[in-house]
């Protein structure tokens, strides 16, 4: 079968597309015909620069990838062949608090990904996929859905007449917005671009602000929550939008901290004043997955793909990644 592997230190276009032996399935195992991988910027960023995360090589990257069971190991009791299937970002990750056993089983990082013809995965590292999505689909859920889904459900608790805020419109953010509408939520989102905003909007976004344009903007979501501020936001620029995130929620609201792609340092004294939880968050565990994709299946909700790439073009999605013009999630389909 065929992979992709990080085998230096070269980034997107050192990626080798080599044959492998195609993986028996041991005990408690799976093994999984990968039909569609989604990509993250965490991919991204662990090939551009995988010495720094101590990446050994040969490494398969990505973490969310969906297919049908082809092979069943000893013992396992979850699957059988013909399964609809998404692996768990998490491999070692079934419920509860994370732990350094669940770190260090990371697809794409820790260990082998999923952007490979076949892949062997843990049964409890796996989960069923929504009926009515498809193989693109649900490839885009492990990672950016199931982050927005701990933000907001499992951190910050998110109930129907509650408000949101988004801040750009990668895939964990429209994932999140998505989520926020099912759940009954006000959503406020921001972008720099108009056309982007203009489908958020198309989506359900009840309140679009151009950060360009409003580069106060934190100051805009305070008078359109009447002085309050939000009551959970997800945060994905880090330290260089974090004080504008924590002047924009409310009085003991929370703040789940998903990225880090501006630079800058933070004072913590609004985080203080306003008794605001902070809490950095890592996808999610596999009852969380599972807990989400059956809200996404009464709904039927379906996640945004920018654009579908043939496997033999990875190189160019993991491009179009760094080019970050994309409105939702990019995808690798098999």
């Amino acid at each position: 079968m065929r992979a992709y592997e990080i085998v230096s230190d070269g980034g997107v276009d050192a990626l080798a597309l080599n044959q492998r032996p195609s993986p028996e399935p041991g005990a408690g195992e799976i093994l999984v015909r990968i039909r569609a991988s989604s990509i993250n910027y965490r991919d991204l960023s662990t090939i551009e620069d995988p010495l720094a995360r101590g990446i050994s090589f040969p490494r398969i990257p990505n973490s969310d990838g969906a297919g049908e069971v082809i092979g069943v190991g000893p013992g396992v009791t979850r699957f059988k062949t013909g399964d609809r299937v998404a692996g768990c970002f998490f491999q070692c990750w079934s419920d509860g608090a994370i732990s350094a056993a669940a770190m260090a089983s990371a697809l794409g990082g820790a260990i082998d990904g999923v952007l490979a013809e076949e892949v062997r995965l843990h049964e409890a590292g796996a989960v069923h996929i929504p009926a009515h999505l498809s193989f693109e689909e649900a490839a885009t859920l492990p990672c950016a859905s199931l982050t927005a889904w701990n933000c907001l459900v499992e951190q910050g608790g998110l109930k129907a007449g509650d408000t949101a805020l988004f801040l750009g419109t990668g895939g964990a953010s429209i994932a999140g917005l998505q989520i926020a509408k099912m759940m009954g939520a006000r959503a406020i989102i921001t972008s720099s671009s108009g056309a982007k905003l203009a489908r958020a909007e198309g989506l359900g976004a009840d309140e679009l602000i151009n950060y360009r344009e409003t580069p106060d903007w934190e100051a805009r979501v305070l008078e359109l929550t009447d002085g309050d501020g939000v009551d959970v936001t997800i945060e994905t620029g880090g330290a260089g939008t974090l004080e504008k995130t924590i002047e924009a929620t409310r009085i003991g609201g929370t703040i789940s901290l998903i990225g880090i792609l501006t630079g800058g340092t933070i004072n913590p004294t609004g985080v203080m004043r306003k008794s605001i939880r902070l809490q950095g968050v890592y996808v999610g565990n596999r009852r969380m997955f599972e807990d989400m994709n059956a809200a996404l299946s009464v709904n039927r909700v379906h996640p945004v793909i920018d654009q579908v790439f043939e496997f033999e073009e990875a190189r160019a999605a993991y491009h179009t990644m760094r080019a970050a013009g994309h409105f939702g999630k990019l995808v690798v389909k098999l």
